[in-house]
C-alpha cells in the first residue's frame, strides 16, 4: 500500500516533473563528473569508484554507478581522465551509460593563482526493457493481457556528447564553472523526421562551484593540519535549479561533512531538497567515504533517503621532479 500511494503521487504530479542528470551528493569524491577541470587533480595516478543508491524503499529506485580513472602528466602540466558512469531506475530497468576521455591543462597566472581550463568529450547511450513494462491496452478488470498492441520504439540509442570547464584556484580558494551537454545528443527512444518536434534532447546543464579553506592547527609534530573547508555547487538544466552549501571538518584522518540540498526562499517545486551528513577516512593512499541524504519532504517516512559510498585509491608510477600546485577543494 504505501508502495502504491507514492506510485500515484508521481501519477499526480507528472506534470511537473522534469528530467535531469544523475546528481551525487559527495561531488568532490566524483570530481571529474563534477568538471573535467579535475582531471589530474594530485600529482599521482587516481582510481575512483562512487556508488549511489536513492530511495531505496521505493521498488526499482535510482542505482548510479562511476568509476573514474586520471592522471597528472608533468611534462605537460596537462590531466588525462576516463570516466564511465551509469544510471538505472525503474520497472523497465532505464538505463543511461557514459563513458568518455577528459583533457586538463594547468596554467599559472600569477605567483598564487592558477587557471584550469578542461574539456570532455563522450559517448553516451540510453536504454530500456520494454518487456518489463505494463502497458495501457494490458490492464483489465479480470487481469492482465500477457501481450500489448504497443507499438514499441527502438530499445536504446546513442549519441555523443561534448563539455567545457575552467577552474580558478590557489592553495586556500578554488572557484569554476561547467557547461555540460553542449551537443544536446538525443535520447528519444522514437524517430523523428526532422529535429522540430523532437523533445527527446538532453537540454544544457550549467554548473558553478568553489569554496575555501581554513587551517585551523598545525604543528611540527603533527604536519597533517586540521582543516574546515566550506564549498558550494550551484547547478541549472532548463527548468531544474539546484544548490548544494555546506562544509567539512578534516582532522586527519577522519573527516565529517554537512550539507543542505536546496535553494531558500525560492518558490517553485523541490526547492528543497534533502539534508546530508558525510563520514569518511582520509588515509595515505586510500579514502573512504558514507553519506546519506535525509529527505526534506512528506515522503521522508516513505523514501528511505538516499545513500552514498565513495572509494579512491591514489598511486604514483614514478617519482616526479617538480611538485605541482594542488587544488585544496575536499576530496568527499
Amino acid at each position: 500500500m504505501k508502495r502504491l500511494c507514492i506510485g500515484w503521487i508521481f501519477i499526480l504530479t507528472l506534470k511537473n516533473l522534469f528530467g535531469q542528470d544523475p546528481q551525487f551528493s559527495q561531488f568532490y569524491s566524483n570530481y571529474l563528473y563534477l568538471a573535467p577541470s579535475f582531471a589530474g587533480l594530485t600529482d599521482n595516478c587516481r582510481i575512483a569508484f562512487n556508488y549511489r543508491i536513492q530511495w531505496p524503499e521505493i521498488a526499482h529506485g535510482y542505482h548510479t554507478y562511476s568509476v573514474s580513472f586520471d592522471k597528472y602528466i608533468e611534462k605537460f602540466r596537462s590531466g588525462l581522465g576516463v570516466l564511465v558512469m551509469q544510471d538505472q531506475a525503474g520497472s523497465g530497468r532505464l538505463r543511461s551509460l557514459n563513458i568518455g576521455l577528459q583533457y586538463s591543462f594547468d596554467i599559472k597566472v600569477f605567483n598564487k593563482w592558477h587557471i584550469r581550463p578542461g574539456m570532455h568529450f563522450l559517448y553516451t547511450e540510453r536504454a530500456i526493457n520494454f518487456e518489463d513494462l505494463l502497458w495501457n491496452d494490458q490492464i483489465s478488470a479480470s487481469g492482465n493481457a500477457p501481450t500489448s498492441a504497443e507499438l514499441v520504439p527502438e530499445n536504446h540509442i546513442g549519441d555523443i556528447d561534448f563539455s567545457v570547464s575552467a577552474l580558478s584556484y590557489t592553495d586556500r580558494i578554488w572557484v569554476g564553472a561547467c557547461v555540460d551537454h553542449l551537443l544536446k545528443p538525443n535520447q528519444s527512444f522514437y524517430y523523428h523526421d526532422g529535429e522540430d518536434g523532437n523533445t527527446g534532447h538532453i537540454p544544457i546543464k550549467y554548473s558553478v562551484f568553489g569554496g575555501t579553506k581554513f587551517i585551523l592547527h598545525e604543528t611540527l609534530l603533527r604536519p597533517k593540519p586540521t582543516t574546515l573547508q566550506l564549498a558550494f555547487l550551484y547547478r541549472q538544466q532548463k527548468q531544474f535549479r539546484q544548490l548544494d552549501l555546506g562544509l567539512y571538518g578534516c582532522h586527519h584522518p577522519f573527516v565529517l561533512g554537512f550539507w543542505y540540498r536546496g535553494i531558500p526562499l525560492y518558490k517553485e517545486v523541490f526547492n528543497r531538497d534533502a539534508f546530508t551528513i558525510l563520514a569518511g577516512l582520509k588515509l595515505k593512499h586510500l579514502n573512504v567515504g558514507y553519506s546519506y541524504d535525509f529527505t526534506m519532504s512528506k515522503l521522508i517516512t516513505r523514501t528511505g533517503g538516499s545513500h552514498e559510498i565513495s572509494l579512491s585509491y591514489s598511486f604514483r608510477m614514478k617519482p616526479i621532479k617538480r611538485r605541482p600546485k594542488m587544488i585544496p577543494c575536499p576530496d568527499f
